[in-house]
This record gives C-alpha cells, sequence and structure tokens, in this order.
C-alpha cells in the first residue's frame, strides 16, 4: 500500500512536497510496520531539524485565523521565507479523519511551491492536538521549511498544548474588546506572546484601537510568561493584508531578545523533556487500559462511577490496586 511505502531520505530533503506528505502519512500511520519505518525515517532526519521558527497560532471562534494565516504566510513568502502550516483539525467520531478543510480555507497559499498545508486529524487526542504534531514539525524542519505554524483548533486544552511545542505562541482577538476581556480565558492570555487584534479595518478599526489599549491594561495585571520578552498587543486586518509587516518585526524582536538571553535554547530543551514524559505516559495509559487483569473491571468500574455508585476517586483507587498486585 503507498501509505506504508517509505518515502525516500533525499526526496524529503531537498523539499519534495509529495514525499514530505508520504512522511507524515506514514507517521500517522497506526500499523506496527509503519510505526518502526517512521521512528527509523525520523532518526535520519533528526540532524537536518531544529533550525526553523515554530510559531503557534490560535484564536476565539470567528477571528478569521484561516485568513490570517493565510495572509501571513504569504507576507513570509515575500520575504524569502518557506512556510508550512500544520492545521491540526477535530477528528470524525466515525472515521477518525479530518472534517475541516484547511487546503480549501487557504487556497491561495496552498497552491504556492514555498508553502506546505497539512491538515491533521487529531484522533481524539486531549485538546484537538494531533499526536503526531511534533514529529511533523520536525519533518517539515528538515524538508527546510523556514516558518513552520501550528494552527489550534482553539478548544479545551489545545492551547497549552500547543504552547508546549512552539518558539513563539501568537492570540488572535476581535476588536469587541469588552466582550472580548469578559470570556477570555487568563491562561490563555499568559501563554500568548503576542496578541493580534484581527478585523482592523472599516468600521471596526476604531473598535480594534480601543481594544488595543485595554488588552494593554490587563496584560499588565498578569505575569510575563518570559523573563526577556514583553507581550506585545498589534493589530492587523488579515482581509486587506495589512499588519503583517509589523507582526513579523515583533516576531524577529522576540527571538532576537530570548536568544540572547538564552531562554529560547531553555525553552527547546524543556518542550523536548516534555516530550518525552507525553510519550511515556501515553504509552503507560495504553498498556494499563489494555491490561488483561483490568479487561472486565474498567467497563464495572466506569458504569458504577457515571451511575454514582462510587466515587472516581474510590474507582481509580481500585483499578491501580488490581494493576499493581497483578
Amino acid at each position: 500500500m503507498e501509505q506504508n511505502t517509505v518515502p525516500d531520505l533525499e526526496e524529503i530533503l531537498q523539499g519534495n512536497r509529495r514525499a514530505v506528505a508520504k512522511a507524515i502519512t506514514l507517521l500517522e500511520s497506526t500499523r506496527p510496520d509503519s510505526l518502526q519505518q517512521g521512528q527509523a525515517l525520523l532518526e535520519s532526519l533528526l540532524p537536518h531539524a531544529g533550525k526553523s521558527l515554530r510559531i503557534g497560532i490560535t484564536g476565539v471562534p470567528g477571528v478569521g485565523k484561516s485568513t490570517f494565516i493565510e495572509a501571513f504566510g504569504l507576507y513570509l513568502i515575500e520575504q524569502g521565507k518557506r512556510v508550512a502550516v500544520l492545521a491540526v483539525d477535530p477528528s470524525s467520531p466515525i472515521t477518525g479523519g479530518s472534517i475541516m478543510g484547511d487546503k480549501t480555507r487557504m487556497s491561495e497559499l496552498a497552491l504556492h511551491p514555498q508553502a506546505f498545508i497539512r491538515p491533521s486529524p487529531s484522533s481524539g487526542m486531549l485538546g484537538g492536538v494531533a499526536r503526531k504534531t511534533r514529529e511533523t514539525v520536525l519533518i517539515c524542519e528538515a524538508a527546510g521549511y523556514d516558518i513552520i505554524i501550528v494552527e489550534t483548533v482553539g478548544v479545551g486544552q489545545s492551547e497549552t498544548l500547543v504552547a508546549s511545542m512552539v518558539d513563539l505562541f501568537l492570540l488572535l482577538m476581535l476588536p469587541n474588546a469588552g466582550d472580548e476581556l469578559q470570556g477570555i480565558k487568563k491562561g490563555v492570555l499568559e501563554l500568548a506572546d503576542l496578541v493580534v487584534i484581527n478585523k482592523s479595518d472599516g468600521i471596526q478599526e476604531s473598535l480594534a484601537i480601543t481594544a488595543q489599549a485595554e488588552y494593554r491594561k490587563a496584560l499588565h495585571l498578569l505575569s510575563p510568561a518570559k523573563t526577556s520578552w514583553t507581550p506585545q498587543i498589534l493589530r492587523s486586518s488579515a482581509l486587506e493584508k495589512r499588519g503583517m509587516d509589523t507582526i513579523w518585526e515583533s516576531v524577529n524582536d522576540y527571538q532576537n531578545a530570548l536568544q540572547k538571553s538564552g531562554e529560547w535554547l531553555e525553552q527547546r530543551q524543556a518542550q523536548t523533556g516534555k516530550w518525552l514524559w507525553s510519550l511515556v505516559e501515553e504509552a503507560l495509559l495504553n498498556d494499563f487500559q489494555k491490561h488483561p487483569a483490568l479487561h472486565d473491571l474498567i467497563p464495572v468500574l466506569e458504569t458504577a462511577v457515571s451511575s454514582g455508585k462510587i466515587l472516581p476517586t474510590t474507582a481509580a483507587a481500585q483499578l491501580l490496586e488490581s494493576w499493581q498486585s497483578r
């Protein structure tokens, strides 16, 4: 089958988009033979990865994420950069496949030879973040993409998870600051290195200017996530492709500040450690759930918990005791 064909290493390193897509498909496969082939391929690519700038982008519903990413991606290409967009989609509960068409939402960027767009099914992972996103980043880096953009679905824990795998986290907001400040989670604002108020055009431009001032006040009440950087509040109009130059300038200022202070390397090292333990946790949970000693006990306790007969803490204690004793 084509999905299990190991792509040519040299073709990936030369930036062949078809080879890159085949490599990602291989990694996403759940077949044991594909898993081994995929890991061997990653080991070969690792020395060529790690040189790209990784940007995470999230935003509230209706903020125009896809329009912004396309406008920003096209601007970066004009600056001589190659851009990869990893758009992490919610999975279909029936097929497990992606149900959002990112390539159709970013049609101009998708057709550009210097861009690569990959929608990935989240496969039920916490927060909608695809299990293989980190590996996909490495493949795109080895293929010579200068900027890797990871778009989150913007729900649950996805922002936290994506923030743990990128260099810079960008939060897109709408111009109606009053409503937004009421609904925005404090934790998401604390994660943001850049806050961009999108749709700053037409009659909404004055609202966006007001929102910019309001967010600056709000950020003063929060502790900055980085010691060498103060989050910036910027405005853009993705529809009119305005503000991209200012955003890119701030991204460069951010990178220079963190590299000068040493935080850049520290953050990358910490993220690699988190990746290690997330894989360990996933493997342990998988083994736990499939353990023959727990096969019959798990559904019984799940039913008891959902019906309110016992506490989740009691059920968890029973499961752990049974697992450890057997």
